[in-house]
């Protein structure tokens, strides 16, 4: 994968990408999808006083210490605008919120899930191809188009089969945004301030038709698999 051309700055939001060496799967369970989104939320925080992988070995108490220090801090490097985890790959719409934050969250984040997965299956080597890809949102309207993108990956890899299953997908931020669940992991006002209402929004999101139709006008600004 080539090395990515585009500087990382501070404010903005970047499309972030990548997935399995030679497209093999990198999530192989429910266990894997979990332990990459509590990874995800781990390293978003500025400054972990342990790696993740340590953090869980302590106990309950020590780890509800480190925990509470860093939700008084509330010191984030990046924030999560949008995600979605596929058996093969990764969307991630961050907001850089500190120089450097997207770089080093996302090599926290992949090198801590490469040590797991590599661990839980007996294998070498690296789990994604090299460098991530990041493409950086230029407007309002790209956002829009990009989290649906990111929200409607599923469906469109045929993942899944229908519009009941994406809203209820688990590894996507979708369901957060339509408030069917309350994990907390993205801040979503930058995308639903555009919308009257939570039913706009949603229709904005399933409506196939249009999304087909603006996908042909931004495929150079969105990352493909």
């Amino acid at each position: 994968m080539p090395g990515r051309n585009i500087p990382l700055v501070s404010g903005e939001y970047y499309h972030i990408f990548n997935k399995g060496v030679a497209g093999q799967p990198v999530f192989n369970g429910k266990r894997d999808y979990q332990r990459f989104l509590e990874t995800m939320s781990y390293y978003q925080n500025k400054n972990p006083s342990v790696r993740y992988s340590k953090f869980l070995t302590l106990s309950v108490e020590e780890r509800n210490k480190i925990l509470e220090s860093l939700s008084k801090q509330h010191n984030f490097i990046v924030k999560f605008i949008s995600y979605c985890l596929m058996p093969n790959h990764f969307h991630l719409l961050l907001q850089q919120t500190e120089n450097n934050g997207i770089a080093k969250f996302t090599s926290n984040l992949t090198n801590s899930y490469t040590r797991y997965f590599n661990v839980k299956s007996k294998r070498l080597g690296p789990l994604f191809q090299g460098k991530f890809k990041a493409v950086r949102i230029e407007d309002d309207e790209q956002l829009l188009h990009v989290t649906r993108y990111i929200h409607l990956n599923p469906y469109t890899s045929y993942v899944i089969k229908t519009f009941d299953e994406l809203v209820d997908y688990p590894y996507s931020s979708l369901g957060e945004y339509l408030k069917l669940r309350k994990a907390g992991l993205v801040s979503k006002k930058q995308v639903l301030s555009h919308f009257k209402s939570l039913k706009s929004f949603k229709e904005f999101t399933l409506n196939q038709a249009n999304y087909q139709r603006e996908l042909q006008n931004i495929k150079h600004l969105i990352l493909e698999k």
